[in-house]
């Protein structure tokens, strides 16, 4: 496949807006760049609650006198959950609209925080994981499509990666979570610390109502006008915002899918009997959202405290959750490197450093962590560690989403994204799941070699199936992979 713009000879339809991959330095747009805001936030209780759990997991195993198989499960249960939200959020954001599959996400959020606080057996936690884990689920793929949607090309992946900016920045209020309230009594201090996410849930609910629909979906409900009205707020010009809406119309009209049979039409054209350019897009979708988790980011976001403690020799809670709260700081550092230069740098260069940097990083931690004992090799694992964080931010971890949600056709993108997510999220389940299992059968350092070979194949599969993105509307996307 190249790499560069491709033109279809095989009927595809050309562009009207022309890409914009050359114009240089993104405009911007602060109208999307505040709708875009306010969907991410949506995403900030899925990290916290995914990554508070490597905090908690020392406190609630005393406090409730759980083994290490159902804290194994507990922590990675917060995937399969996910699962069910996510296999309906494509319905349910066709249906709904974005914005009110959002709310609903709240709506879930609300429910289950305020049961995970007050939890006091390994049931009841199970049963507030799966409520808490249905909101997540929701958000995150609408999230990830919305903001594709509601962006103007100038700056579609600096606003598409909020999405990871945002997980990350939860993942960074659970660590000093963890941290801040780790003096408590045993029995209170995890209660606390799941305790203070009750009330974003509610602001941001009401914060999304201001949000505008995408004009996309509006288009789709033959709201042309309402798209328009959108697309002239979120677009560089008024001219744009025309070429934009005709492009959309375009796809509308292309007779892919029917909405009379329940959507069963979506899953043909995107499993069943893809076209050619489906077929490549389909196969990147799967490919990138499955190497992302399977290079092992679950293991450290759940259990660096595990490494930390049982192969670095930290003895100290504290030390423990301060080494923790240094690798969130670095994830979302890279993060917000990766959303202020992906519309310059492109896509595929980030990816490529990316995938390249978790590979050396893994193999790097495996090597260190063979060598136990002493401060020197306590140093390195956490340099280690921190240098993984800082792979993954730069580009695996924003872009995987981004890239997903952008490359999809219009009347495929929100049931595709479902897919990429639940892919994404039954490799991660796998991940978390069998961590602590995994290494007792080949030891720790076997599973950062493992996870490195991982990351060694995801940059072949980048280099080899990913082509440039950057610059082009979402209408573009199908010629740049008819071939």
């Amino acid at each position: 496949m190249a790499h560069d713009g491709i033109i279809a000879d095989d009927g595809a339809a050309t562009p009207l807006l022309a890409s914009s991959a050359n114009s240089g330095k993104p405009r911007w747009n602060m109208y999307a760049f505040a709708c875009a805001t306010l969907a991410s936030m949506t995403t900030i209780l899925m990290g916290y609650n995914l990554a508070l759990m490597s905090g908690t997991q020392l406190f609630i195993r005393e406090d409730l006198g759980l083994s290490d198989g159902q804290i194994e499960v507990l922590a990675g249960s917060i995937n399969v959950f996910m699962l069910m939200s996510i296999l309906a959020a494509g319905w349910a954001a066709d249906s709904l609209g974005r914005r009110g599959t959002l709310v609903l996400a709240n709506v879930f959020l609300m429910a289950g925080v305020p049961a995970m606080s007050l939890g006091s057996s390994y049931s009841a936690l199970m049963a507030a994981r799966c409520i808490t884990s249905i909101g997540s689920g929701f958000s995150v793929v609408v999230t990830s499509v919305y903001n594709a949607e509601i962006s103007p090309a100038s700056m579609r992946c600096f606003l598409s990666s909020f999405l990871d900016m945002f997980i990350s920045l939860g993942l960074l209020l659970s660590y000093l979570s963890n941290y801040a309230f780790a003096g408590l009594p045993v029995h209170l201090g995890w209660r606390i610390m799941y305790g203070v996410g009750v009330l974003p849930p509610v602001l941001l609910a009401v914060g999304v109502l201001a949000m505008p629909e995408s004009p996309r979906w509006l288009a789709m409900r033959g709201r042309h006008a309402d798209a328009r009205a959108v697309l002239v707020r979120t677009s560089d010009t008024p001219v744009e915002a025309d070429l934009r809406l005709e492009e959309i119309k375009q796809a509308v009209r292309e007779p892919q899918v029917s909405d009379s049979d329940g959507g069963s039409n979506v899953w043909k054209e995107l499993i069943i009997r893809p076209s050619a350019s489906v077929r490549q897009i389909l196969v990147c979708v799967v490919g990138v959202n499955f190497f992302q988790q399977a290079s092992g980011i679950d293991a450290h976001v759940l259990y660096s405290p595990l490494v930390f403690r049982k192969d670095d020799g930290m003895s100290s809670n504290k030390a423990v959750l301060g080494a923790t709260v240094a690798a969130g700081v670095v994830k979302m550092c890279f993060v917000l490197v990766a959303t202020l230069f992906s519309d310059r740098l492109g896509r595929r260069p980030l990816l490529l450093a990316s995938t390249a940097g978790v590979a050396a990083s893994m193999a790097s931690l495996g090597v260190t962590t063979l060598c136990v004992g002493g401060a020197g090799s306590m140093a390195a694992s956490v340099l280690s560690v921190l240098a993984f964080m800082a792979a993954f931010s730069i580009g695996f971890g924003p872009l995987a989403g981004t890239y997903s949600a952008e490359i999809m056709p219009l009347q495929l993108r929100a049931l595709g994204a479902s897919l990429g997510t639940a892919v994404n999220r039954l490799t991660s389940a796998l991940v978390s799941m069998t961590f602590i299992s995994l290494a007792d059968a080949m030891t720790m350092p076997g599973c950062f070699f493992l996870y490195a070979g991982v990351g060694a194949s995801a940059c072949a599969f980048v280099y080899a199936r990913m082509p440039e993105t950057k610059g082009r509307s979402l209408e573009d996307m199908e010629v740049l992979f008819a071939k």
